[in-house]
């Protein structure tokens, strides 16, 4: 390998995984991760599912950093500059700013800075008012959650979502207020927004839909949210879950493509030598689907950060990320997860239903092909989704696979039934 210092800006899972596959492939150099927290690599999905959990007896959650400092510093030989964003890239000189004046040089580079969760403005001034996209986030939430805080949740996508049913699971009585008629459009669709909306009021849960908030209100620390219809709902803890966007201020004039993230090709490379992207701040072109996605995954970001790493150590070898998306989320007693693409021009359940069963599983449609899948408690499901999607299959094939595993499972309950 010609390269000597590889710089992995993001202390992230897609960070990390660049930095390990850079090791499991052989690269000897120098590796420095440069992170804008200060604490190392962590797993951010348990932060608003069971991070959020009560412990019996009280006592702390558990640990959710991926790699001790020592086994970053000595067994994986990364030097870590954490507490420190990048300020700034010039990729002429290949050199990386970070804040400080401090300039780090590299000779590849993966940048992995990931996503700033949206805040409300004119909140700034005001404690108890949180988003959830780090560990300092959900400790501070975690705590309100403790003292039995009054929970208002702006945003029903899936954080927001989660944080209620963390609340509920608690005893609590959290307000969630979404201002579109129909929560998850983008995520999953209007026809299964709604229905996954249902597990909220079905619950107990107070979900406010089609209203916005005017006001958050309070001397010092929140006291209260004003709504558009002129509702107010008192409230000592108020959670922010209305989207992210990607880190890519600091990347300002450094010749990147910059457009709802870094634009890459399919090998995840910006097109600036020596440069590649993974995680959520990257947008490529997934194969696929044939066109730019950027995903805010789990599974994506830990696969990314791989080849990306890879793929800039080697890249006269450098090989496409092609990848079905996929994620969960966990609400009350049911687990949601989606493959695929939600772009869809019909959307069709094939099997179970929600309200009556609390499981489901439905099919998206682009066309004549089969490009998506969401399940409510379906995981024996949902891979063998995935699978169809991975290799392009039709719609045809999909609805016929789906009448196949409906007959199949149709045929096992009754089977248990007769034994029991």
């Amino acid at each position: 390998m010609s390269s000597e210092h590889l710089v992995v800006v993001g202390a992230s899972l897609a960070g990390l995984r660049a930095i390990e596959a850079a090791r499991k492939s052989g690269f000897e150099g120098t590796i420095t991760l440069i992170g804008a927290e200060p604490h190392l690599p962590y797993d951010r999905p348990p932060l608003s599912k069971a991070y959020l959990d009560a412990i019996e007896g009280g006592g702390e959650p558990e640990s959710t950093v991926f790699r001790t400092e020592d086994m970053l510093r000595n067994e994986l030989g990364v030097e870590l500059v954490l507490g420190a964003p990048a300020t700034g890239l010039d990729t002429v000189n290949r050199v990386v700013t970070v804040s400080g004046g401090l300039e780090v040089p590299y000779d590849a580079l993966v940048i992995a800075t990931g996503a700033h969760a949206r805040r409300l403005p004119g909140t700034d001034h005001l404690t108890g008012v949180y988003t959830l996209r780090t560990l300092d986030d959900a400790e501070a939430v975690r705590a309100a959650l403790d003292d039995r805080a009054r929970v208002v949740v702006i945003g029903a996508g899936f954080i927001g979502s989660e944080v209620a049913a963390g609340a509920r699971k608690r005893g609590l009585d959290p307000v969630v207020i979404e201002a579109l008629p129909t929560p998850l459009v983008r995520a999953v669709g209007e026809q299964m927004g709604a229905a996954l909306a249902g597990l909220h009021t079905r619950n107990g849960t107070d979900l406010r839909c089609g209203v916005g908030v005017s006001a958050i209100e309070g001397d010092g620390s929140v006291e209260r949210v004003v709504l558009s219809d002129g509702a107010v709902i008192p409230a000592d803890l108020v959670v922010v879950g209305v989207g992210a966007t990607p880190a890519v201020e600091w990347l300002e004039g450094s010749g990147l493509v910059l457009d709802n993230g870094i634009v890459c090709d399919e090998n995840l490379f910006t097109g600036v030598d020596g440069v590649y992207a993974a995680g959520d701040v990257a947008r490529w072109k997934n194969p696929v689907f044939d066109r730019h996605m950027r995903l805010e995954h789990w599974t994506s970001a830990a696969e990314q950060g791989a080849t990306a790493a890879k793929n800039a150590l080697n890249p006269g070898e450098a090989k496409p990320y092609a990848t079905v998306p996929y994620f969960w989320s966990d609400w009350y007693d049911v687990r949601i997860q989606f493959v695929g693409s939600p772009q869809s021009e019909e959307i069709i359940v094939v099997d179970g239903d929600l309200e009556a069963e609390n499981r489901v599983v439905a099919l998206y449609r682009e066309g004549d092909r089969f490009v998506g899948a969401l399940t409510v408690n379906g995981q024996t499901e949902i891979m063998k989704y995935r699978g169809l999607i991975q290799k392009k299959a039709a719609w045809s094939e999909a609805l016929e696979f789906a009448e196949k595993r409906k007959a199949l499972l149709a045929s096992k309950r009754a089977a248990a039934a007769a034994s029991s």
